[in-house]
């Protein structure tokens, strides 16, 4: 995607990293790409960059000296303000365990330690191309499954009368999956619907970010959650008890 916003200004991205070589590598490739990039190496530094001026994305650490990556997460989370701002988080943590924790926080999605200069800009190209546009629907569409009422053109998701909070990655998950009630969708259909992640270049965002945020979506929904099958070997559908045998 062009890496321009809504007014043509270039997109702006934090880039939270305490290693200096990391993030000069980061900045070097993100401004490659046209987006305006700012750097901060400590949790404070970032808070304050983000509090001074609020980006489109923060590419962020957990592994920060003094205030850690998680616990800015969770900081930008509790702040209506920038409870929606996108984060993609850099982990060198490579159990599954710490890296389910990282999207449990709110992060929209992960890189490993080593990774690929080109993935992360792919990464990142993905997470504001959804962020910035949109499904197209028609107007009004509602999505309902028992408690659960979708409204598609506001972007809301309610509970037995009360609103969700989702994220823009979780609410289109949940979208692509009741669109296609009691039908098996693949991790790869998953990530080129609700990631906006072209077919020739879904391979390389690793499918185990849709487990993921699968199992975080479940969490919320709470008892709905089970409506939310895993179909060993192939993916996930979305099938309410009435559809059931």
């Amino acid at each position: 995607m062009k890496a321009t916003g809504r007014s043509d200004a270039p997109l702006r991205i934090l880039v939270v990293e305490d290693e200096p070589d990391i993030a000069a590598l980061v900045a070097y490739q993100l401004a490659r790409e046209g987006y305006r990039v700012e750097t901060a190496s400590t949790g404070a530094d970032a808070l304050s960059a983000v509090h001074r001026d609020v980006p489109d994305l923060v590419v962020l650490d957990r592994m920060l000296p003094g205030l850690s990556g998680d616990e800015v997460l969770r900081s930008l989370k509790r702040d209506p303000a920038t409870r929606t701002l996108p984060v993609l988080l850099l982990t060198a943590r490579r159990e599954e365990e710490e890296r389910i924790e990282g999207l449990e926080l709110g992060a929209d999605d992960y890189l490993t330690k080593p990774f690929s200069p080109r993935e992360l800009v792919l990464r990142v190209g993905a997470i504001l191309r959804r962020m910035s546009e949109p499904p197209v629907v028609s107007g009004g569409r509602i999505l309902r499954a028992g408690p659960l009422r979708v409204d598609v053109g506001a972007l809301e998701a309610v509970l037995d009368g009360e609103e969700l909070s989702l994220t823009p990655t979780e609410f289109r998950l949940l979208q692509a999956l009741m669109e296609r009630r009691g039908r098996t969708q693949s991790r790869r259909q998953l990530l080129e619907k609700a990631w906006d992640v072209e077919a020739d270049v879904s391979h390389r965002i690793h499918t185990r970010t849709v487990d993921m945020h699968v199992r975080r979506l479940r969490a919320k929904l709470g008892d709905v959650g089970e409506w939310l099958e895993t179909v060993r070997g192939f993916g996930y559908r979305f099938r309410v008890p009435e559809d059931r045998d």
